[in-house]
């Protein structure tokens, strides 16, 4: 996907009633757009993550991603390797994920009130961030929801009565996070539901972290990531 030049950026504090945390922020070359919350993996808001907001920024998007481990690792970043993985795995076992939602919903609404962003504010995350973007689509009302390989959203399709924006979902086939019956799941309840669409691709999970040699399946994150501009071309338009 080629390595983009590096965005304008800044942290901003998102106040909660028990306290307040970073959300980082990345400018587009314009200097203004449509707004887009990007939700973490477990690994943090590292290396992946910046790639990924970049890509955005590179779209024509303001991109906001909030430190949703602040409450018991904040600023977490850590490898990508097996071991980077036992150890997130660690403190994502410390997460509370309803808290972790309603954190990720006024991260949105303080997204929304940045004086750069203009029109309207997706919602898209990985892995864990996945699932965490699919609660905040059925919990909020974001202009889109994208969300790559949640291993929670099989186990809480009911959010999907709550979703009413368009809705993108990245699947890998072969994801031994996810078993095979939860993705076929999530496929059989978009099948009559006009805002949702349901890509599951010959890749194992986290196809799209190039941060990772053990995850990263480049055929499969290129084709995911063209459907995914093909649908914010559609549905938000960066400016």
């Amino acid at each position: 996907m080629g390595q983009p030049p590096n965005a304008p950026t800044r942290t901003e504090q998102v106040s909660v009633p028990d306290g307040s945390f970073d959300l980082h922020v990345w400018l587009p070359e314009g200097g203004s757009g449509a707004g887009m919350l990007l939700i973490q993996e477990i690994f943090g808001v590292g290396a992946y993550i910046r790639a990924v907001a970049e890509r955005l920024t590179r779209l024509g998007y303001v991109v906001g991603a909030p430190d949703v481990f602040w409450r018991i690792a904040p600023g977490w970043d850590s490898g990508h390797d097996e071991a980077g993985l036992a150890l997130s795995m660690d403190v994502a076992k410390r997460f509370d994920p309803p808290t972790g939602v309603r954190d990720c919903v006024a991260a949105l609404v303080h997204l929304q009130g940045l004086p750069e962003v203009r029109g309207g504010v997706g919602v898209m995350g990985f892995c864990l961030g996945g699932t965490l973007a699919h609660l905040v689509a059925s919990a909020a009302d974001p202009a889109v929801l994208v969300s790559y390989y949640g291993s929670g959203v099989p186990g809480t399709l009911d959010a999907l009565d709550s979703i009413t924006c368009p809705a993108l979902y990245q699947f890998g086939g072969d994801d031994p996070y996810i078993p095979r019956e939860g993705i076929d799941s999530v496929v059989a309840a978009a099948a009559d539901r006009d805002n949702v669409e349901v890509h599951v691709h010959a890749a194992g999970h986290a196809f799209d972290n190039h941060e990772s040699a053990m995850f990263s399946q480049p055929e499969a994150a290129a084709a995911a990531w063209k459907q995914t501009e093909q649908f914010l071309r559609r549905y938000l338009a960066a400016t």
